[in-house]
């Protein structure tokens, strides 16, 4: 097929996902501007019925179907490359998320009108408390100074009600991989996701690699989805936890110049400790466990990772652990006060 302009994929990756695609799928296709985007769904190889689901209740939605799970990352890795010579854009757009009204235009048209973007994101509310952010991405992200992600409306566990407060587009250090809209030919340069995170944190990764190739990362609040969340792991799974500790630390390695790479891993050692520590205190044995794990595959994996920028994009002056526990600043828009 040929190139297609300036058009957008809309790209949904599912494995084993039938009742999402049943669920979620009907209104990606309704309120998706067929005039500037298609609707792809990317089938991990599934085993359940979705594909039956996709061939028999949308023929219009295009099935790319690999032959085994790659992963999350791999799995839009591999989907991206299929089309990227057919679209300028694609949103990778998770499985558990509605969208209603023309959510998609506001985007493209911002990314047409800001060529230096890499990447944007709408707002992102919760399907059941649609009045609130929510936590996976909300308004836009951001790094504080030890590499903790907050965002504009949540701040750890603390989810705003979205009250118009974060409705001007602004530059953010990471947007969502719930609802994530990508120059194609950037994602690719950059890497695209990296496999090896698995889950979790791999699209702060990716954006951070996007900002250092000089293009920038948006939070567009003119368009809004409804992102269901949780479906994977709750907070509370130690494997979440696993996976949150080691890849955090994994994005720092890899995105640090060798100036500041030691000393801030050294601290985040220190704090990881505390968060250990809290875990064994309150009984949880498995989180606690989770972090240690965690330390010690990231001393194993950081040796794939052997070139690092010169540039420091974490030099930041934000501390958001102090400023949430000690300064009681729970909200974006009361840190600064």
């Amino acid at each position: 097929m040929e190139y297609c302009g300036n058009r957008v994929a809309v790209v949904i990756l599912n494995w084993n996902g039938e009742h999402f695609l049943r669920d979620y799928l009907p209104s990606v296709v309704e309120h998706t501007n067929s005039e500037i985007a298609d609707v792809i769904v990317a089938d991990n190889g599934s085993t359940d019925g979705s594909v039956e689901l996709l061939q028999r209740d949308f023929p219009g939605v295009e099935v790319i179907e690999f032959s085994e799970n790659h992963g999350f990352a791999e799995g839009y890795n591999r989907a991206l490359e299929c089309i990227s010579k057919r679209y300028k854009y694609s949103v990778l757009l998770n499985s558990d998320v509605e969208v209603k009204d023309d959510w998609l235009t506001p985007l493209w048209r911002f990314m047409e009108e800001h060529p230096h973007a890499g990447a944007c994101q709408p707002v992102i509310r919760s399907l059941k408390e649609p009045c609130k952010f929510e936590y996976a991405g909300a308004a836009g992200g951001f790094l504080d100074r030890h590499g903790y992600p907050y965002c504009r409306g949540r701040i750890f566990d603390t989810v705003e009600p979205d009250e118009g407060q974060y409705d001007t587009p602004m530059q953010v250090f990471w947007a969502s991989g719930a609802a994530l809209m990508v120059v194609n030919s950037v994602y690719l340069e950059c890497g695209g996701l990296d496999k090896e995170f698995f889950a979790h944190m791999e699209e702060i990764d990716l954006c951070w690699r996007i900002r250092l190739s000089g293009r920038e990362i948006w939070a567009v609040p003119s368009g809004h989805v409804y992102h269901l969340g949780g479906g994977s792991l709750p907070a509370s799974n130690p494997k979440k936890t696993y996976l949150n500790f080691r890849n955090n630390l994994l994005m720092l390695h890899k995105n640090l110049p060798d100036g500041v790479r030691r000393g801030l891993l050294f601290r985040r050692r220190l704090l990881d400790t505390v968060a250990w520590l809290k875990f064994l205190l309150t009984g949880d044995g498995e989180n606690a466990s989770a972090i240690i794990k965690a330390h010690n595959d990231f001393r194993r994996m950081r040796k794939c990772y052997n070139v690092h920028p010169k540039q420091n994009l974490l030099n930041v002056d934000t501390n958001i652990l102090f400023d949430y526990y000690i300064r009681n600043r729970k909200t974006f828009s009361s840190l600064k006060n």
